[in-house]
């Protein structure tokens, strides 16, 4: 891995940047000028505009006061979260429940597999066990199906990601009765992506309160000052209040009812107070400090008030939350606000810029609004050192579990767009899990390493029954570490991850079966492709998967001989052995065992992962470019586009620039659809139970930088996914291709 840039580099990169790389018009990019015309403004108690600051590892979330002040307002839009990439918890495991009962056998082409599932099915059912699970407690079939499914909800439900507590503001009257966000009037909020600063204005009984707050670049701290008459009589009030885990597939995190399970010990310094947090193994502090003479006390168990002393009118605070015991100096508030204007000066400056100003086409403010607050987003939410979840920092989805079929979406752009670096930290990852990944694939009797679908820093498989049976994510590492060495031509990269990209292209080859009848190999069955319509007891190469497959075992035969190794014979057979995609009346089927891919509507829904294959996957010899067009116009007209999800949009525009259909392109990025919203705050919605989706900001991104730069071995066409009929100005500088 090469050394981080210094902010010195950093800034001197992202200057020459403005006068080398300007494409498709003349002049440099105003990056300031491009990016505060995006200003978020809330002017009401929006849940869905919840406004969020951090640095991509911790992340707070606040309400329309700057702060967490009403929680439960916001549950059921974006919720106001304070998360970290270290906070998980894990419920005891009082039943000892092990990773080997939620295991079932699958049949691959006449012997068994085990998958780890939501609980195992009954004897004589389809590729079921048909007898006892080695190593369980005897007893009745009923009594091993319950435990199985104990086991699997175990395992999916823990570890899960840790609230690490609300940090905001209760207002009360004259009478000390606390005022309620209807009494709360002449809302006014911006954020600012240029300097991470939110900045709320609002009036309790005709009296002004002003709440700015800044999250600090480097720490997992959070600063905010208030300003108010009200401060005085002490009718505002800082809390603090600390929740138990939560079991809850998605949501905020938060189990209030079981206050007896976890405690919240409070210790006071001079100007500082630490509180120390324990949760069954888990255990965290949370560090306060601030200017001038302030109490702070518990007013119940979990719930704390900082009160400033009366007659101030403007009080300051930072708090900070760290793993284990430790404990740090804390940084002030201005201190903290220029950590976070260096921080966002320097991220915006080094990276990639697009510029849409004087374009006629109405639609073209609206994509670079979608551009900048999504390059913000996942600057504040996705650059930790493990693969985001797809809710990010914000709250929690799948239990605050990442998806690493969903890694590829959330980072690739990291790297198109000058931040290699920020999609390099996540590499590690793959690195930690290895002994656990290798040992799935020998579970199974694969060779290699078999990378998991959802899971968590110890890299166990979340048991499920669709998810386990999901290939498409073993590809990603190849596709990620050659993007990065192609962008920045690091050598490093080749030696440093080298075992890991052959090691995932000893799996692949395996798993993929040799049909000795007809001379080639096959992806499946048991396989769920990416398109999760498809049965996984008869699916057989799926189209994304057939192509991903070719072109990344091609890459690992590269990574050899760029190390002067000899190429791997067993890969290469399987090269030369992946059949062209299925087809049937001239359009490509969702599976070579899907020839109703287009007359069954179950198959036209979900993902149109057949897309893919040419879109987001380099151009292989598997797919005819001829017979892609076809199938792209067919999907476009024919699909049920209500039914997917935010990163199906760019990838159909990644296929639509790679078949030089660029109007296509941009109709497929602003389709008017509900899972392609983006929300004032900037966030890809997709439903009432997830109303962010951080894959499709992140797909986006990947889609301009494309769009723009093109890609390896294309045209050589500036901006090659912009119509050239006069209604687009785009200009754009530092952006990569793409593979």
């Amino acid at each position: 891995m090469r050394k981080k840039l210094s902010i010195t580099c950093l800034f001197i990169t992202g200057f020459c940047l403005l006068f080398v790389g300007c494409k498709s018009g003349t002049g440099r990019i105003d990056r300031k000028e491009v990016v505060t015309r995006h200003r978020v403004n809330v002017d009401s108690t929006d849940i869905m505009a919840s406004l969020t600051v951090g640095n991509g590892k911790f992340a707070f979330t606040v309400d329309f006061t700057g702060l967490q002040s009403f929680p439960s307002l916001y549950e059921k839009g974006v919720p106001l979260g304070t998360l970290s990439e270290w906070g998980w918890h894990s419920f005891p495991n009082t039943e000892g429940y092990t990773f080997d009962e939620t295991l079932d056998n699958y049949d691959y082409y006449g012997r068994e597999v085990p998958f780890s599932v939501q609980g195992r099915r009954p004897v004589g059912q389809a590729g079921g066990f048909g007898g006892g699970f080695p190593g369980r407690p005897s007893g009745g079939a009923t009594d091993e199906f319950a435990r199985s499914r104990g086991a699997a909800n175990y395992f999916r439900e823990n570890p899960h990601r840790l609230h690490l507590g609300i940090v905001g503001l209760d207002f009360f009257h004259k009478d000390d009765s606390p005022v309620s966000a209807e009494e709360i009037g002449s809302i006014h909020q911006v954020l600012d992506p240029w300097t991470g600063e939110i900045h709320s204005s609002f009036t309790i009984n005709d009296i002004p309160v002003a709440v700015t707050t800044y999250g600090h670049h480097d720490m997992d701290l959070v600063s905010a000052r208030i300003k108010s008459s009200l401060i005085k009589d002490g009718s505002v009030r800082v809390k603090l209040n600390f929740p138990y885990g939560s079991a809850a597939n998605r949501g905020t995190g938060c189990d209030w009812s079981q206050p007896g399970k976890h405690t919240s010990l409070l210790s006071t310094g001079t100007n500082t107070a630490l509180i120390q947090r324990q949760l069954d193994n888990t255990s965290y502090n949370v560090q306060l400090a601030w200017d001038g003479d302030a109490e702070i006390y518990e007013i119940e168990t979990h719930y704390f008030y900082l009160v400033p002393e009366q007659g101030r009118s403007e009080f300051s605070f930072s708090c900070l939350f760290t793993p284990g015991n430790t404990e740090s100096e804390l940084p002030d508030f201005r201190s903290t606000a220029s950590s976070s204007k260096q921080g966002w000066k320097e991220y915006w400056m080094s990276g990639g810029a697009v510029d849409f100003s004087g374009s006629t086409d109405p639609r073209a403010m609206e994509l670079e609004r979608r551009v900048v607050l999504s390059q913000y987003l996942t600057g504040v939410q996705s650059t930790q050192k493990y693969p985001p979840q797809e809710t990010g920092l914000t709250y929690n989805s799948w239990f605050g579990k990442f998806h690493l079929e969903m890694h590829w979406w959330h980072s690739v752009h990291f790297a198109l767009w000058n931040r290699a670096e920020l999609l390099e930290r996540s590499f590690d990852y793959y690195k930690d899990i290895e002994s656990r990944a290798r040992e799935t694939a020998e579970r199974q009797g694969f060779d290699g390493i078999r990378w998991p679908k959802m899971t968590c820093p110890s890299g166990v498989d979340g048991p499920s029954s669709v998810g386990s049976f999901l290939i498409w994510q073993q590809p990603h590492i190849i596709y990620m570490t050659e993007l990065c060495y192609q962008v920045t031509g690091d050598e490093d990269l080749l030696r440093n991850y080298s075992d890991i990209v052959f090691e995932t292209a000893d799996f692949m080859a395996s798993f993929a079966h040799y049909d000795s009848l007809n001379g080639r190999y096959l992806l499946g069955p048991p396989v769920i492709p990416a398109q999760e319509r498809l049965p996984l007891a008869t699916t057989v190469n799926p189209p994304l998967e057939l192509a991903y497959w070719h072109w990344a075992l091609n890459t690992a035969q590269e990574w050899r001989e760029r190390l002067n190794m000899e190429r791997k014979p067993e890969w290469d057979k399987v090269i030369d052995g992946l059949p062209p995609l299925a087809h049937k009346d001239g359009l490509y089927l969702a599976a070579e065992s899907a020839p109703d891919s287009y007359t069954n509507t179950r198959y036209m829904g979900d993902h149109p992962s057949v897309l893919g294959a040419y879109g987001m996957i380099p151009s292989t010899p598997l797919v005819d470019s001829v017979t892609m067009q076809r199938t792209f116009d067919y999907v476009m007209e024919h699909w049920n586009w209500t039914d997917t999800w935010g990163w199906d949009f760019p990838m159909t525009a990644m296929t639509a620039t790679r078949l030089g259909m660029p109007d296509k392109a941009i109709d497929a990025l602003l389709m008017d659809i509900t899972t392609n919203t983006y929300l004032p705050n900037g966030h890809n919605y997709q439903n009432q139970g997830l109303t962010i989706y951080l894959p499709g900001n992140g797909g986006l991104l990947s889609a301009i930088a494309m769009m723009c730069a093109g890609w390896e071995g294309g045209p050589a066409v500036d901006t090659p996914g912009f119509p050239k009929d006069g209604t687009w100005k785009v200009r754009w500088e530092g952006l990569k291709k793409m593979l």
